[in-house]
């Protein structure tokens, strides 16, 4: 593992990264895509979480605004990100890698639940552990279980891949002079209101000392290359490098 930086990662992937062209559900092409970069972190020795989100089929806070009951709206989302763990799970194992998926909501017979101890003794026996169903309550977001989820697995790192190559001041696909910070701490995100992670998230890493890189996963090799230490995407940290 001489050319790894990290032993330990957590991964978050949005919903939102799992569409393809048809702008809804689960495209296989991108599934096998992130499945055949994880593969190469594998094969460095190094363990890997992957918390995924289920934007590209439900969004609770959406349900909400539109009158569904906030609760039920929220786990309905938990259920779609028990969609995705699986349709990632295909993807790995196709290729030969073995996964776990761990679910905050009881569902035994598609997946085990959540149980630290055993998550990490998975990553142990380098099998890639998929957390789904949030944090298993409404109110929270994948962001904050993803931050949760590292912290309990002692991760190094969450890799926060996202379909932007790093952290702007605005939205880079709405705005020509959107400015790409390259270097940010924890609390200049909050107090700037920068859209890496919810709030909630962004102070359990700061208050935990848990850093976050924001990258593009639909470039080839960026899972690897930041495993290497490359410069890439948009680091946020409790204090400077």
């Amino acid at each position: 593992m001489a050319d790894s930086k990290y032993k330990r990662v957590l991964l978050k992937i949005s919903g939102e990264a799992l569409l393809g062209d048809g702008g809804y559900g689960i495209d296989p092409i991108i599934t096998a895509s992130i499945a055949a970069q994880v593969k190469e972190v594998i094969e460095m020795g190094v363990e890997i979480a992957v918390v995924v989100g289920g934007g590209n089929f439900w969004r609770g806070t959406s349900a909400s605004a539109n009158g569904m009951d906030r609760n039920t709206a929220d786990h309905i989302g938990m259920l779609a990100t028990i969609m995705n763990a699986l349709g990632l799970q295909n993807a790995l194992e196709k290729i030969g890698v073995f996964t776990r998926v761990q679910t905050a909501i009881s569902m035994q017979e598609v997946a085990e639940p959540f149980i630290r101890r055993r998550a990490v003794r998975h990553l142990e026996k380098k099998r890639v552990v998929i957390f789904a169903g949030g944090t298993g309550n409404p109110y929270f977001t994948t962001d904050t279980a993803a931050a949760l989820r590292a912290l309990e697995i002692n991760a190094e790192i969450i890799f926060k891949a996202t379909k932007v190559d790093g952290v702007y001041d605005k939205d880079p696909l709405k705005y020509k002079d959107a400015k790409k910070f390259d270097n940010l701490t924890h609390i200049e995100v909050l107090n700037k209101n920068l859209r890496v992670m919810d709030s909630t998230a962004i102070s359990l890493c700061r208050e935990n000392n848990l850093p976050i890189i924001v990258f593009d996963l639909a470039m080839p090799g960026n899972i690897k290359g930041v495993i290497m230490g490359k410069k890439i995407g948009t680091l946020v940290s409790k204090g400077r490098p």
